[in-house]
C-alpha cells in the first residue's frame, strides 16, 4: 500500500507534528491554499469541540488532514481510490472530487498514523456527512463549513451561526438543506449527502415543512 504514496512522500520530511507535517506536505504540492484553509478549519473544529464537550485535540487533527489528498490531482484519484482498495460509489467516479474525503481518510491513516475511528470517520464524511453522523462528524462538518475554501463569506453562514445556539445537528442542517435546495445544479447528489439531508429532517425541526 505504501507504494501508492511513494511519489507523493518524495522530498517530504516527517518531524512528527500534525500541524507542521500537514502543513509541509501540502505546500510541497503546491497546495498552499489548502493549508491556510486546513489551519483554519483545525482551529475552528477546536473552538466548536470545546463549546460541545468533544475531544479538541482530535477534532483539530481531524481539521488539519479533512483535505490532505489535495494533493492528488483530481484526475488520478480515482486510480488512487482502487489501489487504496477504497469502495467507490458511481457518483464518485462522475465527480472524483468528492472522493477526496475517502482518500483523505486513508492518507490520515498511512501516513500520519492516526488511528482514532472517530477521527477517521469525521474525515470520511466532511464534505456529504451521512445519516447518524457521530458528534465528531458534525463538529468538523460543521467546522469545515464555517471556514470555507472560497471566496466572501459563506451564504448560509449567518443561518449557521445562529443554528449553532440550538445544537450541531441544526447547523448541519442549515448546511445539507443550503446544498439540497440546488440540488438540480450539482455535478452528483451524493447518496451519503442524500441520506444525511433524510436523517437531519426527521430528527430536527429546523426545515419543518419543506
Amino acid at each position: 500500500m505504501m507504494e501508492t504514496y511513494a511519489q507523493l512522500r518524495e522530498g517530504w520530511l516527517q518531524v512528527h507534528d500534525i500541524a507542521t507535517d500537514s502543513e509541509s506536505l501540502l505546500r510541497l504540492h503546491g497546495c498552499e491554499h489548502t493549508a491556510l484553509h486546513s489551519k483554519h478549519v483545525a482551529e475552528e473544529a477546536a473552538q466548536l469541540a470545546n463549546r460541545f464537550g468533544i475531544d479538541p485535540i482530535c477534532a483539530r487533527i481531524a481539521g488539519y488532514l479533512h483535505d490532505i489528498s489535495a494533493i492528488i490531482p483530481n484526475h488520478q484519484r480515482i486510480a488512487i481510490a482502487e489501489e487504496l482498495g477504497i469502495k467507490i460509489l458511481p457518483e464518485e467516479r462522475t465527480f472524483p472530487m468528492i472522493i477526496h474525503q475517502k482518500i483523505s481518510k486513508a492518507m490520515t491513516r498511512d501516513l500520519f498514523s492516526i488511528q482514532d475511528a472517530a477521527v477517521l470517520g469525521a474525515i470520511e464524511c466532511h464534505t456529504t456527512l451521512k445519516a447518524q453522523p457521530s458528534r465528531m462528524d458534525l463538529v468538523l462538518f460543521v467546522a469545515d463549513k464555517i471556514a470555507w475554501d472560497q471566496a466572501g463569506t459563506p451564504p448560509y453562514l449567518h443561518q449557521l451561526l445562529s443554528a449553532l445556539d440550538k445544537s450541531l445537528e441544526h447547523a448541519a442542517l442549515v448546511y445539507v438543506s443550503y446544498l439540497w435546495e440546488q440540488r438540480e445544479k450539482l455535478r452528483v447528489v451524493h447518496p451519503w449527502l442524500k441520506e444525511a439531508h433524510s436523517y437531519l429532517c426527521q430528527t430536527n425541526p429546523l426545515l419543518e415543512g419543506r
